[in-house]
């Protein structure tokens, strides 16, 4: 087996001794307003040592857990970024204010405006006194005025901020609270274009691809089993990103202070995880960390309650000692009633793929709903020319898959679908038509239209014509849905198209 560095382990060992030590050097009870820190990750699925993942050592972010709460069944509210990201900092479901399309308003006449009076997680930190940034990527669905969400001078540019010039946390202070986000690239490290470069940058060995068994849902390939290897990868690359922003923490002398928030927007970008509603599409790492003493969480806490991502930004302010607004429907995590019966997660047009599938998740039970059953699972999208998907659906032309790994590739999936998650982890067995299921499908059914009655769910609307204009301006001839049809046909005014972002 490869193994990482052994200079890099007992670096990041060494790091986790000397900031779990510094507790004892700083004030015993947490001042009334603590930074929070948000170390937010894209496309990775919890592939960590501290999430049981032994083959895949990640000792930095072990030590997040070992001083904080580590939950195991968070779920993001969307399988794709700018949906799961309009969500997580409003603390509401991308379907209640139309941001469920990914990559939504982006000309001025597709525009999406929240709703008066409804402000953003950062909005109500910066009006409380607080430093806000966001080292990296925004990717919201809805227009706003980054000046009012962010104090860092970041000109913007498209929906990615690039706030990666010089030391994000030169400006902060010990004598002023920040609430400040640093994104990372996580599992895009490991796309063809980079890996080798970032591996080689980080001084780490890939995984021992003997040890890395495939999902039942995937076919024995040698591409589909090295980008599956790659998800390991980029899971450690992440930890050794994580010991970086620590690191600075503690120089700042800020660590003891802050609550650090360890998460990720969705699941893996491999086929049937981002964009699908399966756990692999919205199974994400949630970890909230305090090295201060006197904090508000118990260290070294597992939870296995239910938790949406919408939760993440809701207690970020409760923790803060800021009040959550009633328009928000995100919860706090740490209150003593916390309690979530189920999560709900949302997949709508992703790029040029348009399709409406929804989850309900409880504790047990997965059930989903595909509003356009006639669509497949795997009608073209973005990822459909790496090689991994090419040689996936060249095998099953050939009809070399088993029934298991063949059924996403079909033309038409079922309207329903029902999974015993306990004894199916995979989700591979569809229960909605077994009659001894059938209470159960019920309850579930129930679930979702209690939800969609209570809340509202804008995906069940038209999609705005420009948006889709939009999409055919950047996709071209591989926008083939109908809907791209009327699209097309739509007559626009000669009135020049000003871009948002």
């Amino acid at each position: 087996m490869k193994k990482i560095s052994v200079l890099l382990l007992a670096a990041a060992s060494l790091l986790w001794n000397n900031c779990s030590s510094v507790s004892s050097m700083q004030t015993e009870t947490q001042p009334d307003r603590p930074n929070v820190l948000w170390i937010y990750v894209e496309d990775l699925n919890p592939f960590f040592s501290s999430y049981g993942v032994d083959i895949n050592p990640t000792p930095v972010i072990d030590g997040l857990a070992e001083n904080g709460v580590l939950f195991k069944k968070a779920f993001t509210p969307a399988p794709v970024c700018s949906s799961a990201r309009s969500a997580i900092i409003t603390g509401t479901m991308p379907t209640t204010f139309g941001t469920h399309n990914h990559h939504s308003s982006r000309t001025m006449e597709d525009a999406i405006f929240l709703p008066e009076g409804v402000k953003t997680i950062p909005e109500i930190f910066k009006k409380a006194g607080y430093y806000t940034f966001n080292h990296g990527k925004d990717d919201y669905n809805f227009v706003y005025n980054r000046k009012e969400l962010y104090n860092d001078p970041i000109k913007v540019d498209y929906w990615y901020t690039f706030a990666g010039k010089g030391n994000y946390l030169d400006s902060l202070t010990s004598d002023k609270p920040f609430f400040g986000q640093v994104q990372l690239n996580g599992g895009k490290l490991s796309l063809v274009q980079a890996y080798d470069n970032n591996l080689k940058k980080m001084g780490i060995e890939p995984i021992d691809r003997n040890l890395v068994e495939l999902p039942p849902y995937y076919p024995n390939l040698p591409s589909v089993h090295e980008d599956w290897a790659r998800h390991y990868d980029a899971a450690r690359m992440t930890d050794i990103e994580v010991s970086g922003i620590m690191e600075e923490l503690k120089a700042k002398g800020l660590l003891n202070n802050t609550y650090v928030f360890f998460f990720t927007d969705h699941g893996y970008k491999g086929i049937r995880h981002k964009q699908f509603v399966y756990d692999g599409g919205i199974h994400i790492p949630l970890i909230v960390a305090y090295y201060g003493e006197g904090g508000k969480i118990k260290k070294g806490e597992i939870r296995e309650d239910l938790v949406n991502g919408i939760d993440i930004g809701t207690t970020s302010l409760k923790l803060a000692g800021l009040d959550i607004p009633a328009y928000m429907e995100g919860m706090d995590m740490f209150a003593s009633d916390f309690n979530r019966e189920y999560i709900v997660a949302a997949r709508d047009r992703c790029d040029f793929s348009i399709d409406r599938i929804r989850a309900i998740r409880t504790d047990q039970f997965k059930y989903i709903k595909n509003y356009m059953p006639h669509r497949s699972y795997t009608q073209p999208a973005y990822r459909d020319r790496r090689a991994e998907y090419v040689d996936i659906k060249k095998a099953y032309e050939a009809g070399e898959l088993n029934e298991v790994q063949a059924k996403y590739w079909k033309p038409t999936k079922p309207v329903e679908e029902l999974f015993d998650l306990e004894n199916d982890p995979h989700e591979i067995n569809n229960l909605a038509e077994d009659p001894a299921y059938a209470k159960v499908l019920q309850e579930h059914r129930d679930i979702l239209t209690e939800w969609t009655n209570t809340y509202g769910d804008k995906g069940a609307e038209p999609q705005n014509i420009f948006s889709l204009k939009h999409m055919i301006s950047r996709w071209g001839d591989r926008c083939i849905n109908e809907e791209f049809e009327n699209a097309r046909n739509y007559r626009i005014s000669n009135t020049p198209r000003v871009s948002l972002k």
